[in-house]
């Protein structure tokens, strides 16, 4: 088969383990031939391609972001956009795709799958908001990512005696701000599934201080208050109608010095969370999904994903996979909450 290669949404490390690992197998061990397509959607809506060979992918595996480039373009958001996509892989000759990517671009995949496309998904997101894998590559580098800093802002809170606040991503789900914030200490944490109570949060920083050490509080940039007050800033949408998220971390270190009198200072991780090399346990899992990608799309088990299950790789059809977010229980966040104050 001729296969079609994409990587789409935000960047995260183990993109290209992925791709080396689907190319290296699929062309020495299956004999298919692939065609890289740049920048997400963008390459089969546009008919811009890239060769996808083994000389390719030699060396990528420890490389951050992604060879083929990616973009939030939607072909379902755009006028004629799908059949343009349907006709752009015929022309190309493409008998199927692999498309790499998130919530959204798994979502184009299944619709497409849904109108004779035939597709197999990799999941891929920093954030492990994908409901039908146990994890998904790229997290568990973000998270150490976000960990690091934390440790490092430990020390100049500390000297300075501020309460310091460290904003990571999450638009919907806290993963990274639950795993980074039990594993480097923070004596505050807030998610976007559970609207925080500001007195509480004031309360545990004064607490804080009073034991003569100085807070550090993650919070997720789409965590909110539950006193209903527009504390997240809008930026606009993008191709998706996903609000671009910014601004609870400078919000709640105001309201901190209003309300406290102590002195707080915000770190925004942004892109940081996302660049740079992979983890070994995101080079191992992306490595395996690329794997259990190619064989499923030699064996023709269109409109499936990979998934982790434990530690098996397995198949779910892509319509579950992004039918709902997985999202961080009421039982987790309290085996966090121990740890505040």
């Amino acid at each position: 088969m001729r296969i079609g290669v994409l990587t789409g949404g935000g960047d995260c490390p183990g993109l290209n383990a992925v791709i080396r690992a689907v190319v290296r197998k699929g062309a020495g061990v299956h004999g298919h031939e692939f065609v890289g397509f740049r920048d997400g959607w963008r390459g089969p809506l546009e008919g811009i391609t890239m060769p996808l060979g083994i000389p390719d992918v030699r060396g990528i595996l420890p490389r951050g972001g992604t060879i083929l480039g990616s973009s939030r373009t939607n072909p379902f958001g755009i006028e004629g956009g799908v059949a343009k996509v349907v006709e752009n892989l015929h022309a190309l000759g493409v008998d199927a795709l692999i498309a790499i990517g998130g919530e959204d671009t798994l979502g184009v995949a299944t619709r497409l799958h849904e109108q004779g496309v035939n597709v197999i998904g990799v999941p891929k997101t920093i954030d492990n908001d994908l409901n039908a894998t146990d994890y998904t590559f790229g997290f568990d580098t973000a998270v150490n990512i976000a960990m690091e800093a934390i440790d490092r802002l430990h020390t100049t809170a500390e000297s300075h005696h501020r309460a310091l606040i460290v904003e990571v991503m999450g638009r919907h789900a806290g993963w990274i701000a639950l795993h980074a914030g039990v594993a480097g200490g923070a004596n505050v944490i807030l998610l976007p599934e559970f609207p925080f109570n500001l007195e509480r949060v004031c309360a545990y920083v004064e607490s804080r201080f009073q034991a003569h050490y100085a807070p550090i509080l993650v919070v997720a940039e789409g965590a909110t208050p539950d006193g209903g007050e527009n504390a997240v800033l809008a930026k606009g949408l993008d191709a998706f109608g996903h609000v671009r998220l910014g601004g609870i971390g400078e919000w709640l270190a105001g309201e901190i010095e209003k309300r406290t009198g102590k002195e707080a200072r915000t770190t925004v991780l942004g892109h940081i969370q996302r660049g740079g090399t992979p983890t070994a346990f995101d080079r191992m899992l992306a490595t395996r999904f690329g794997l259990h990608a190619i064989d499923a799309a030699t064996d023709g088990d269109w409109g499936t994903m990979v998934a982790l299950r434990g530690t098996d790789i397995v198949r779910v059809p892509l319509a579950e996979a992004t039918a709902e977010l997985k999202v961080v229980s009421r039982e987790l966040y309290g085996e966090a909450e121990v740890f505040f104050g």
